[in-house]
């Protein structure tokens, strides 16, 4: 997932480490004796951010610390978890959403796990006992409410968007390089299917005549082409339905209201897991930190660092995220093994519409 947050936190292989060390005295003498504390490692991608403190509260609850290993993206953390699983880099992986989900569970590169937060969580977003629910979002078309003052009308439904009323209005992201722009295809193919009168790759078809324009990436398509947020001229993109609140919130001028509003027609929801590494030989400690993570401290942390709405049905969002985030009522959905049967192929089918 990427947000305007998301934005600010790129880079390489970047390890974060937070280091607590327990003294212990005895009696009233004069010696003391360290304890070194357990350390695990979470791989996770390069959207990961939680406020000072939070892990090392971890640590002073456990005795264990947290080094953080960091990627490029879901993708990319994914295949390192694959290509090192018979020698795993890590304990815990954190950010494998429900687009890959298939394909890691397949790789075996998870061991199985409850953990007994899970209670909190509802069931609509749970995935048997090998990775466990840690945040959820949804991919929704944003639009700049300052183009559509006047006579034009704001689109409401994914079909509008191939009306010649929005030709060259809309910007997309690439699935073969966007997590976003993947989520915003199988959106497509959910709601139009494959089979009928009028099929994903008709819509797409659609889109293109219609002057949709793709980029690489979302904050490209956010910080360069969304007139929203940029000089661009494209008043429609796809992003977050969390992304008007990360407007209000990274404002430099206070705002009473979002720039921005949510299309909630052909929102695709995107749930994140964490999942224990198998081959780690901290089994124990993994699972304390994956229910760590359930807690309401770390999930009441999640909203304003990574814009995203909390897994636990109890976390109390802060009031930017409740008052301006859209929880669409009917966001698409797909089942995670259809995803990874076809997505290749999908994306292939994609490209030579796109592209031709």
């Amino acid at each position: 997932m990427q947000t305007a947050s998301r934005a600010r936190r790129f880079g390489g292989f970047v390890v974060v480490l937070a280091l607590v060390l327990a003294a212990c005295s005895q009696g009233g003498t004069e010696s003391t004796t360290t304890q070194t504390p357990e350390q695990i490692t979470l791989l996770t991608h390069d959207s990961f951010a939680v406020s000072d403190g939070v892990l090392e509260d971890f640590t002073n609850q456990t005795g264990i610390e947290v080094q953080v290993l960091t990627s490029d993206d879901a993708g990319t953390m994914l295949n390192q978890a694959i290509l090192t699983k018979d020698n795993p880099i890590a304990d815990v992986v954190y950010g494998i959403d429900n687009t890959f989900l298939s394909r890691a569970e397949s790789e075996g590169i998870f061991d199985p796990y409850t953990s007994p937060e899970l209670t909190t969580v509802p069931e609509s977003l749970r995935a048997g006992n090998l990775v466990t629910p840690i945040d959820y979002g949804d991919v929704c078309l944003n639009f700049d409410k300052a183009a559509f003052e006047n006579d034009a009308a704001v689109p409401t439904t994914l079909r509008d968007l191939a009306d010649p009323a929005y030709e060259n209005m809309l910007v997309v992201e690439d699935p073969a390089t966007s997590s976003p722009g993947l989520a915003f295809l199988l959106a497509t193919i959910a709601k139009f299917g494959e089979t009928g009168d009028y099929t994903w790759q008709d819509y797409w078809h659609d889109l293109v005549a219609n002057g949709v324009k793709v980029d690489a990436g979302w904050t490209e398509a956010y910080y360069s082409d969304f007139s929203a947020a940029s000089d661009g001229t494209r008043p429609l993109v796809v992003s977050y339905a969390s992304s008007p609140p990360a407007e209000v919130y990274y404002s430099e001028v206070p705002l009473d209201e979002p720039p921005t509003g949510v299309i909630t027609d052909g929102c695709f929801r995107q749930v994140e897991y964490a999942g224990i590494l198998a081959g780690t030989t901290h089994t124990e400690a993994a699972g304390k930190l994956i229910d760590f993570m359930l807690s309401s401290k770390f999930q009441e942390d999640m909203p304003l660092n990574m814009f995203v709405f909390p897994a636990r049905s109890d976390a109390v969002l802060p009031s930017v995220f409740s008052e301006f985030a859209i929880v669409p009522d009917h966001p698409e959905t797909m089942d995670p093994a259809l995803i990874e049967q076809h997505r290749e192929e999908w994306i292939q089918q994609w490209t030579e519409i796109v592209r031709s």
